[in-house]
């Protein structure tokens, strides 16, 4: 046993030092040695001659593409591009009229990690970011998101008093048949109702197929930590294989794997905090896609078919665009399964609960940083009594341990009955070795869930503790929290029993002085959490050792002894 938790404690040391090296290179302007991370690519967009983002349509048979939706000319002469800039309370959008996407966007609640003064940006058409959202007919010579509409007058800004406005955009014909977009924005809302119709002023009876797509580079978002990462790309939502994030380079590989067809769920562009998505309403049948469309530029998009539209018939389709805040709650309103763009891995099961339960200690504090306590105070409370059981095993362990090191000591030269002795010790105390860790290790998905409710949680974002902490999303500017958690963790180690071998014991005092390093770069959201926890646990442990009669003490390291006790295996090899 001994044996097995020397060699994981090597293990986590030996990547620690990895990580800190690796850190160590990029703050001397090197490249990073072990986990090297990509040049940031510019991404361009494809040549309008030639379409590449254009998706193919979809054949009723094999879903393969059918070569006719290449844009041809527009039967109308050309209209003049232009961009046009539509708020609410909640979004300010700016519109090509090329296609009509949408080409910018900007959160106002929310504010920029650059510039605390200017609103965050999630859609973007500039020399460092490219995501749109656009959307198009193929099927036949039809109007797409590269042809040139024309936008109809009216309200530009949301005014008191008034609940929606509609923007309105119009192809010219395109193989007789016209395409109208209305975009329909809410107060309060980041869904926005987009209504696609397909007019026919043809002769003959058309049918092509409406695609809404997000097109993206394949850049990662700035301000990333080498300690921990979140998702950033593509993602599909099917009632059939739920949630499945797609990663840029599988899409350039041509290894994506996804629900391609069907009638349910939703396609999104997904980032730390904030998430865009096309919706389609519930049963209509779609293709959903993502491929390689660019020079690191990416789509991923859904494709439904229109239906026959015949001469002098209009046929609508409607749609929703979200781009937002991964708010749970209002995702969770929206659409089926759209709330798990708000990703906590493989853990949802527990994180969703341990989310629901911050929200409602919020509710009631009004304060992020109290919240997160509460609900490390909560989950202390709730696992009380496996708790007691582990500090109570590790208080035995503790009573017990100037015998096993008085019989180590005593049988150095002897490993074999060193160790039937040790045996014959806890079972005639009562004493089991594990004891003090399968309570603890019950418990411990449920505080990696934690850790990731605290580091997904938008509501985190750019809010305020106490005093220095401003930001409960960044690391601590001072990197007091990261020397109290660091403190409190040795603290810990003082209290519990000394392991009987000196070189484990070694080791145990290292471990928390290497992980305090690494909580220097965590946003202080999640060193309060850390933090939280070890004052909780070391009150709690010196509760339980004071009732069961072995009063705390302090056992500080003995470098000597373990360097000693090195120094002795050596000369016994040689």
């Amino acid at each position: 046993m001994n044996d097995i938790r020397r060699t994981i404690l090597w293990v986590i040391f030996g990547f620690s030092m990895v990580l800190l090296w690796d850190q160590w290179q990029i703050h001397n302007g090197k490249t990073a040695t072990f986990f090297p991370t990509a040049p940031k690519a510019v991404a361009t967009a494809p040549a309008d001659s030639k379409p590449a983002d254009v998706p193919d349509a979809v054949t009723a048979s094999a879903g393969t593409a059918s070569g006719s939706d290449v844009p041809g000319a527009a039967d109308t002469a050309p209209v003049a591009r232009e961009k046009i800039t539509v708020s609410t309370d909640v979004l300010k959008l700016t519109f090509d009229t090329q296609g009509g996407a949408v080409v910018h966007a900007e959160l106002p609640a929310y504010a920029s990690d650059a510039d605390r003064s200017k609103s965050f940006v999630l859609f973007d058409q500039s020399a460092d970011r490219i995501y749109m959202a656009e959307t198009g007919l193929i099927g036949g010579n039809f109007p797409n998101h590269k042809t040139m509409m024309t936008v109809l007058p009216g309200e530009r800004e949301l005014q008191d008093g008034q609940n929606e406005l509609q923007v309105r955009f119009e192809s010219p014909e395109q193989g007789g048949v016209k395409l109208v977009k209305t975009f329909t924005l809410k107060r309060g809302a980041y869904d926005i109702a987009v209504k696609h119709e397909v007019v026919n002023n043809g002769t003959t009876v058309v049918s092509p197929q409406l695609y809404l797509q997000l097109q993206r580079d394949g850049n990662a978002l700035d301000g990333g930590n080498a300690f921990y990462s979140t998702f950033t790309g593509p993602a599909v939502y099917s009632e059939e294989k739920k949630f499945q994030k797609i990663e840029f380079k599988k899409i350039a590989e041509g290894k994506a794997e996804f629900q391609s067809s069907t009638s349910t769920g939703y396609v999104a562009m997904v980032q730390h905090y904030f998430a865009s998505a096309w919706l389609l309403g519930e049963g209509v049948q779609r293709d959903n896609y993502a491929r390689k469309v660019g020079d690191n530029l990416f789509a991923a998009g859904t494709i439904t078919n229109v239906g026959d539209v015949q001469p002098g018939q209009t046929k609508a389709v409607d749609a929703r665009l979200f781009a937002g805040p991964q708010l749970e709650k209002t995702l969770e309103s929206l659409a089926p399964g759209l709330e798990l763009v708000k990703d906590y891995g493989w853990l949802t099961i527990l994180a969703k609960p341990l989310y629901w339960l911050m929200d409602k200690i919020h509710g009631i504090v009004g304060n992020w940083g109290w919240s997160i306590v509460g609900l490390v105070l909560s989950l202390k409370i709730l696992f009380y009594w496996l708790n007691a059981k582990a500090y109570g095993s590790m208080a035995k362990m503790k009573a017990v341990n100037p015998k096993i090191m008085e019989m180590r000591e005593r049988l150095k030269g002897n490993p074999q009955q060193m160790q039937q002795e040790m045996m014959r010790i806890y079972r005639e105390e009562k004493v089991n070795p594990m004891g003090g860790c399968f309570p603890i290790m019950i418990q411990i998905p449920v505080f990696i869930a934690l850790y990731w409710v605290v580091l997904s949680s938008v509501e985190i974002r750019h809010a305020p503790w106490i005093l220095w902490i401003t930001d409960l999303s960044a690391k601590d500017p001072y990197f007091i929290l990261p020397l109290l958690m660091m403190a409190s963790s040795l603290l810990q180690t003082a209290l519990n029993p000394v392991p009987p071998d000196p070189m484990q014991a070694k080791m145990m005092w290292f471990m928390p002085l290497i992980f305090g390093v690494m909580f220097f770069m965590f946003p202080a959201g999640l060193v309060l959490y850390w933090l939280t926890n070890n004052i909780l646990s070391i009150a709690q442990q010196w509760v339980i050792n004071t009732r069961m009669g072995v009063p705390p003490q302090f056992n500080l390291p003995n470098f000597k002894k373990a360097d000693a006790a090195v120094t002795d295996v050596k000369a016994k090899k040689k």
